[in-house]
C-alpha cells in the first residue's frame, strides 16, 4: 500500500466499497425475508405446529381475499368472505380455485395480512399456500386453510384494538415440475399463443415417394 500512490489508493478504496455494497445487497434478501416473519412487518403471517392453549372470551373478525397476478389463468376465490372467531380459537376457511384451460399449468400462493400490525399474531397451522398446487385441465379443487389469532395480541399496543384481520392470498403461475411434464406423456406441450387446436391443423408431412 505505501507503493501506490493517491490514484491507485482511491480507486483500490472504491473497489472495496463496491465489493462490500454487493456483499450487503446480496445478504438483505434472506434478511428482510427473515425480519418480516420475526416480526409481522408487511403484513407477513406465523406459522403454528398446533392450535393455542388459551382461548380468549373476545372475538375477531377475519375477512378474506383472493386475487391473481396477472397472467394467471385460474379462477380463484374464497368460499366465505368473513368469519368471527375467538382469540385463540382454531378457525377453518377454504378458497377454490379452478383451471378453466387444456393445459396442467402450476401455481404458488403468496400471502399476507392486514392491518399490518396483525401480521405477527396470525397464526397458520396448515395452509394451500405453504407448497405448490397443480390443476390439470378443467379441475376444480377446495383448499383449506386452518388459523388462529395468538392470545398476545391483546397484549400489543397497536394491534390490541384491530376489531378485523383481513388475510389476501395472490396466485402466481409457476413452472411445471419435470416429473409432471414427463408423465403428461411424450407429446410437446403447444406454446402458450398457439390455439389448442392448432396442431391438428397442421400439414402432414409429404409421404417419401422415392422409389428405389
Amino acid at each position: 500500500m505505501k507503493n501506490l500512490n493517491r490514484s491507485q489508493k482511491t480507486a483500490l478504496k472504491m473497489v472495496g466499497v463496491v465489493v462490500v455494497m454487493g456483499a450487503l445487497a446480496w445478504a438483505s434478501v434472506p434478511f428482510y425475508d427473515w425480519f418480516c416473519r420475526v416480526t409481522g412487518f408487511g403484513g407477513v403471517t406465523q406459522e403454528a405446529d398446533r392450535g393455542s392453549d388459551v382461548v380468549l372470551d373476545r372475538t375477531i373478525r377475519v375477512r378474506f381475499d383472493a386475487s391473481r397476478e396477472r397472467g394467471m389463468p385460474w379462477e380463484f376465490r374464497p368460499l366465505q368472505n368473513v368469519v368471527e372467531i375467538r382469540i385463540g380459537e382454531t378457525g377453518l376457511a377454504f378458497y377454490e380455485a379452478y383451471n378453466p384451460t387444456d393445459r396442467p399449468i402450476a401455481g404458488q400462493a403468496s400471502y399476507n395480512v392486514a392491518p399490518f400490525s396483525a401480521g405477527y399474531y396470525f397464526e397458520k397451522i396448515e395452509c394451500f399456500c405453504f407448497s405448490e398446487q397443480i390443476l390439470q385441465p378443467g379441475e376444480r379443487v377446495t383448499m383449506p386453510v386452518t388459523f388462529f389469532v395468538s392470545p398476545d395480541i391483546v397484549n400489543d399496543r397497536e394491534a390490541r384494538y384491530v376489531p378485523e384481520i383481513t388475510l389476501s392470498y395472490t396466485f402466481h403461475v409457476m413452472d411445471m415440475p419435470e416429473e409432471e411434464i414427463a408423465e403428461a406423456g411424450a407429446a410437446p406441450a403447444l406454446p402458450a399463443n398457439m390455439p389448442a387446436n392448432a396442431a391438428a391443423d397442421r400439414p402432414a408431412a409429404p409421404a417419401n415417394t422415392n422409389d428405389n
